[in-house]
């Protein structure tokens, strides 16, 4: 009866001990699935700033475009007015 009593306990202990691992692995995949969603999120953000970063290197660009061709319409204006004072001399 005593071997009975004792394996009965043992049994009973296993199987809290099984329903506390289960309770640990749904606790570790649901932490794992936040983790993985959140590193995607990081990575979506750091995707759309790169993306942002591009663009904003495009309009850079092509102010710097505008300037030049603004300087050299000045530059042009300047020499014909060289060309009309030296004209009207």
């Amino acid at each position: 009866m005593k071997k009975t009593v004792v394996l009965s306990l043992i049994l009973a202990a296993s199987m809290g001990l099984a329903a506390c691992n289960k309770a640990a692995d749904t606790a570790a995949n649901a932490a794992e699935n936040v983790a993985t969603e959140a590193v995607e999120g990081a990575e979506n953000v750091a995707g759309d700033a790169m993306n942002a970063g591009g663009e904003a290197m495009n309009a850079g660009g092509e102010a710097m475009n505008a300037g030049g061709e603004a300087m050299n319409a000045g530059g042009e204006a300047v020499n014909a007015a060289a060309d009309a004072t030296k004209n009207a001399m």
